[in-house]
Formats: structure tokens, C-alpha cells, sequence
């Protein structure tokens, strides 16, 4: 190497080592434009388990992921509250105004229990409050939701006690979650509302804005169902917990029953409305005592009720933290007409007909 090249080379070499950089620079910027995620996602999977499809992320600001609703707090974090299910505790308080409501058999005579999914509106008085569940757990998670109950089975305080997920315990309580009402017979006397929930989750530092990204929604021009006569929806969990849903096209809701009688809202004393009912089947197992265990993870067969008619349906969650979703035989995930959503798990040998009227 000449003596002329080094002397020019240490001339330049400020230079060079700039151009340098900037090359790496644009190199960078060029890799981050190819190959950057594009803002969508795996919807899933078919009964072989092949990937078959993707839809949009369906993010839509300024209405509540769960019911497609417009609200001023569709960013807020989910609350999932455990309620009654048991006759006794009728009419339930805040039921109505839950963007979403899961109920599933929790004991081995088929006894089924309820967690409300608060959004848009968390009302001034919500219960009666139950106990947990651990099948209910993995839902909450996916809801990304605070959950919220008043004791549990020991599978579901013992998956609690590894803060799995940001909780309020009644038999804890120290933020003074909850309250006992003198009117309603024990266990069915606990009971909470929107002030206590978010003030203790404000001092505990519990996260209030959501990640949860939600259900895709039709928009309201698509819920028209020229043809939709009435009809009934029957789901035949046993004794007092059977439950109907009849249609009423006037509206395009569906009118909520449990053992012949209106499910009122005691806050209210207004008849509780579905915009759509999801029937997921899946299969339980027996654990110990009078509990089961229901499975809900990975996929199974579903129907969905929306609009005056039915359509067979798949539903899939691959993990705990993950959404419950369903999907049509395509494996588009399904849309849903705006408004309060129920999910009823039921055990694929239980009758669920539709009847028009």
C-alpha cells in the first residue's frame, strides 16, 4: 500500500466513515418497509388443522369491542364480574348492561353459573356476586379483563394465587370492593358497583386502559332480514337453569328466558335483550366432589343466532390468554350484529333446537 494512500486515506476517512453510516441507515430503513407486520391476523385454523385465512385486526375506535356498540369508554378495561345463576338470586342486578355474558355448567348436575363483561357501562349496582371458577379464568383472561368474585373453588384460588390475572377477592377485600344486602338471603346477598371497582383498581395500580382488540362487527345496514319471522331459541341446561331466547323481529333481538320466566334486570325490572347468542359445545369432565372441568381450549363446534337465523360455526381459543373467537365453515371469522352478546356453553349431548314461530 502506497505512502501517497495512506496520507489521502487519513484525509477521508471522517468522510468515508460517515457514508458509512448513512448507508447502514437507509439499509435499515429498507428492511423495516419490506418486511414490516402487516395489521392482520391469523384468524384460524380448519378441522385439519390448516391455516386458512386471514381478516383484519377489526380495531374500532369509539365503540366497545365486545358489542360493537358506540360508547364513551370503549377504551376502558374490561370488568368480568361472576353472578348467580341460582334461581333464588332472581332477578340479577346490572345484567342488561353487560356488552357480553358467558354462562357454562359449573357442577356435575348441570348447574350452570354467569360472568357478565363490562365495557361501555358499569352500573350502580352489580350481583348477586359468586364465587370463581377456573374454567372461567382463561375467558376472563382473554377478555383481558379485571376479574371479579367473591371466594372460588380451590382450582380456581389456586390459579389465583399465581396472579395470573388482575383480580378482586370479596373474601378479601381489602379496598372494600363489595357489600352485603340485608334484603337477600346469604350467599346471594354480595354485591358491587362501578365506583368500588374502579376506585380499588386506581389504588392497587390495576391497568385501566384495554389491549383487548374484540369481535368484528356487521354494520347496522347489513342486520336487516327481510324474511326473519319469530322463533325460540331453546337451550336445555337442567331443572330451573333452562334457558330461551325467543326472537322478536321487530326489534331484532332476542328476548332472554330461564325456566318460563321473563330474566328481568332488578335494576331496572327491564327484560334482558341479546343482539346474538353463541351456543359453544364442549365436552366436561368430572373432577372431585360435585365439580367438573369444561373444556375450553382449542376448538370445537358452535351455532350462532343473530338476525333471525342460525349458522353452524367453529370456535377457537389455542391458549388461556387468548380470545374466545368463532369462525363460519370458511374460516372467516364471524361478524356480529351490534349490541349485547351471550355465550351459553353447553355439553354436546344437551338439546338445543330453534322453533319459528
Amino acid at each position: 500500500m502506497s505512502l501517497d494512500f495512506m496520507i489521502d486515506f487519513k484525509r477521508h476517512r471522517f468522510l468515508i466513515i460517515i457514508a458509512l453510516a448513512l448507508f447502514v441507515v437507509v439499509l435499515f430503513l429498507v428492511i423495516m418497509i419490506l418486511y414490516r407486520p402487516q395489521s392482520f391476523e391469523i384468524t384460524t385454523v380448519d378441522r385439519q388443522a390448516n391455516i386458512i385465512g386471514v381478516v383484519d385486526s377489526g380495531i374500532q375506535s369509539g365503540v366497545s369491542p365486545l358489542s360493537g356498540l358506540p360508547c364513551a369508554n370503549w377504551q376502558r378495561r374490561p370488568v368480568a364480574l361472576m353472578v348467580s345463576s341460582d334461581e333464588v338470586a332472581r332477578p340479577l342486578s346490572g345484567l342488561s348492561s353487560a356488552d357480553l355474558v358467558v354462562e357454562m355448567p359449573v357442577l356435575l348436575d348441570g348447574t350452570t353459573r354467569m360472568m357478565a363483561v363490562y365495557v361501555c357501562d358499569l352500573p350502580e349496582e352489580i350481583g348477586s356476586v359468586r364465587s370463581a371458577r377456573h374454567d372461567f379464568i382463561p375467558l376472563a383472561q382473554g377478555f383481558d379483563a379485571i376479574y371479579v368474585h367473591w371466594g372460588g373453588s380451590h382450582f380456581a384460588l389456586d390459579i389465583l394465587d399465581k396472579k395470573v390475572i388482575d383480580n378482586f377477592d370479596a373474601l378479601k377485600d381489602p379496598w372494600e370492593v363489595f357489600y352485603r344486602k340485608n334484603t337477600t338471603s346469604k350467599p346471594h346477598n354480595g354485591f358491587t358497583n362501578q365506583d368500588r371497582v374502579l376506585i380499588a383498581s386506581q389504588k392497587l395500580g390495576y391497568r385501566l386502559t384495554s389491549n383487548l382488540v374484540g369481535y368484528l362487527h356487521q354494520p347496522t345496514t347489513d342486520n336487516v332480514n327481510a324474511v326473519a319471522s319469530a322463533g325460540v331459541l331453546k337451550i336445555s341446561y337442567p331443572g330451573s337453569s333452562v334457558v330461551a331466547f325467543r326472537y322478536d323481529p321487530t326489534i331484532n333481538k332476542y328476548w332472554r328466558w330461564r325456566n318460563k320466566i321473563k330474566e328481568l334486570d332488578r335494576n331496572d325490572l327491564e327484560q334482558v335483550a341479546a343482539a346474538a347468542v353463541v351456543v359453544v359445545r364442549a365436552e366436561s369432565k368430572y373432577l372431585e366432589d360435585q365439580y367438573i372441568d369444561v373444556r375450553l381450549d382449542g376448538q370445537g363446534q358452535c351455532q350462532v343466532f343473530q338476525n333471525g337465523g342460525a349458522q353452524d360455526c367453529q370456535w377457537h381459543k389455542p391458549n388461556q390468554n387468548s380470545l374466545l373467537k368463532f369462525f363460519d365453515a370458511s374460516g372467516q371469522e364471524i361478524k356480529f350484529t351490534p349490541g349485547q352478546l351471550w355465550v351459553e356453553v353447553i355439553e354436546p349431548n344437551r338439546v338445543v333446537s330453534w322453533v319459528s314461530e
